[in-house]
């Protein structure tokens, strides 16, 4: 079978374990089949889906980013700071916030890259960092903004999702393009692989590594502004957890966490997934436990099923 076969049927396979999740809580809640119900998720998932495009390049070179929960939340007291507190026009507001998104992937991307620091320690420090400013940039206070985001977040009319969801999907697309289609693509997937050999063949390895630490570092920041359009607030605790949300989507789209392998497009099918099991288990009325505890096996499923496939595919 050739290699686009597969990939063919992997999407496939994707989209039918996310059909069957429709199908089996239709089938539990007759309120869960709905327009609203679908409009719904599509309007909630761009962060997590523009988090997770990120996560799945980091992933791919052989990394992981701890911080991407808390940098939504930094972006996001930044933005609502520019606009409330600092009357900032929306634009200016908005490429603060992305600016220091970026500033923090350079962060992580720099100590990790040239001082050879695991980039699991650099995040996770970053992560109480860019918590802490977030509390300090907003006083630990929530900060209402109301219209002046609402309509990023706001289904447009006729089409009836937002502009962010549209966005997204741009987004992921055009990730999916560079690193399928692009010589930077495949050498993220060469770095993640083996990334002596990559050397050894007389290419720097370092600023394409930084590039990607650069580029989930702006995306967090793109979505802490989707986070706050959604509220219509700036909340310093927003994006508690997200990364743990991000790794879950890609891994269960397939990505390795040992590098070399991922696709932008399943880790969406991931998001998705995600999604949908959190909305049927709380229409199904499930206890916010329980639909930890759920979610948590659907991971340790997935984690399991791409390692017991890799063995397989090696034998």
């Amino acid at each position: 079978m050739s290699n686009n076969a597969k990939k063919l049927l992997d999407y496939f396979a994707m989209a039918a374990i996310w059909i069957g999740l429709v199908i089996l809580f239709g089938a539990l809640s007759h309120n869960f089949l709905s327009g609203p119900t679908f409009l719904t998720l599509a309007n909630r998932i761009p962060p997590l889906a523009v988090v997770a495009t990120g996560m799945t390049l980091v992933l791919i070179i052989g990394g992981i980013d701890l911080s991407v929960g808390s940098i939504l939340g930094l972006c996001g007291s930044v933005f609502g700071v520019g606009l409330v507190t600092l009357h900032l026009p929306f634009l200016c507001a908005l490429a603060l916030a992305l600016g220091v998104g970026l500033a923090a992937g350079a962060l992580n991307g720099a100590i990790t890259v040239f001082l050879g620091i695991p980039s699991f320690i650099v995040t996770l420090g970053t992560l109480e960092i860019a918590r802490g400013l977030a509390y300090l940039t907003t006083h630990s206070q929530t900060m209402y903004i109301g219209s002046q985001v609402e309509g990023l977040a706001e289904p447009l009319p006729g089409v009836r999702v937002s502009a962010a969801f549209l966005l997204t999907l741009v987004i992921v697309a055009f990730a999916q393009t560079v690193l399928s289609k692009t010589v930077f693509g495949r050498l993220l997937v060469g770095i993640g692989t083996n990334e002596q050999a990559v050397r050894l063949s007389g290419i720097n390895t370092r600023p394409y590594k930084l590039v990607v630490f650069l580029i989930i570092g702006m995306l967090s920041g793109l979505a802490g502004i989707f986070y706050t359009a959604r509220l219509g607030s700036a909340d310093p605790n927003a994006g508690a957890g997200f990364e743990l949300s991000a790794i879950a989507a890609v891994v269960i789209g397939g990505t390795s966490l040992s590098g070399g392998r991922g696709s932008v497009v399943k880790s969406f099918f991931g998001v998705l997934i995600i999604a949908t099991l959190e909305a049927g288990l709380a229409h199904v009325g499930v206890s916010e436990p329980a639909k930890r505890v759920v979610t948590g096996l659907v991971i340790v499923l997935a984690v399991t099923a791409a390692a017991l496939r890799k063995r397989t595919g090696e034998r």
